[in-house]
């Protein structure tokens, strides 16, 4: 379905609910979208299940845009799930413990469990990147195992180290930034993921799976304890 939002912004919806083949078919429609090369193109914003166009309401309208958008999103219809072969795998290294993951015993306890599961529950799933957003390289993931699904915190930190590892509902992501935050922090990993220059490190459509590392690793890596 494509909708008018404002005089130089449209709507693409692409599913009604959240379906962890969405990440992948939203990046080949923004991929086709950008390789068709439309002068009028302003940007593009991905979420969950929509896709956002902006453009130059001075060289288009909403009905030369859709005209032209239409066919290729039915496109991206009739191709199945073949989007998701192309997807990217991204490893990111995670140093689970309580020193940088102070929320890690809480939700350990909160689910049932011990440590070392909520561990293994986190790192053994296989996520998508559903959305950017919150902060420049800020990517929403899901969907974390039901069990150690939990709940923002009440009253959000008002600085997270950057790296951090959280857990939010169903949704897990990394902080890359130093930000305020209300997410229950289990880990956290060296990598850096955003930057002036590369910009983000992951996309949306990106596969991503955690792997667990020891302390020493992390910080060879170029991590940091600090609080």
């Amino acid at each position: 379905m494509i909708e008018p939002v404002s005089e130089d912004t449209i709507l693409i919806t692409l599913a009604p609910a959240i379906d962890d083949t969405l990440p992948a078919r939203i990046a080949s429609l923004v991929d086709s979208i950008r390789r068709a090369g439309f002068h009028w193109l302003v940007d593009m914003v991905p979420s969950y299940t929509t896709l956002m166009v902006v453009y130059d309401p001075v060289l288009v309208d909403f009905r030369q845009v859709t005209d032209k958008l239409r066919p290729i999103v039915h496109r991206l219809s009739t191709q199945g799930h073949t989007a998701e072969l192309k997807s990217r795998l991204v490893e990111l290294p995670v140093y689970y413990s309580a020193e940088t993951g102070p929320d890690l015993q809480w939700l350990a306890t909160e689910s049932g469990l011990d440590c070392e599961e909520v561990i293994r529950r986190h790192s053994s799933v296989e996520y998508r990147v559903h959305a950017l957003g919150f902060a420049p390289g800020f990517a929403f993931m899901g969907q974390v195992d039901p069990s150690i699904a939990a709940p923002r915190k009440t009253t959000p930190r008002k600085q997270v180290p950057a790296g951090s590892v959280g857990i939010a509902n169903r949704q897990t992501a990394v902080y890359p930034q130093v930000s305020p935050g209300g997410w229950q922090l289990i880990g956290r990993c060296p990598t850096r993921l955003f930057d002036s220059t590369n910009l983000s490190l992951l996309k949306v459509g990106d596969r991503v799976r955690f792997t667990p590392i020891s302390r020493e690793a992390f910080l060879a890596a170029g991590g940091e304890l600090i609080s």
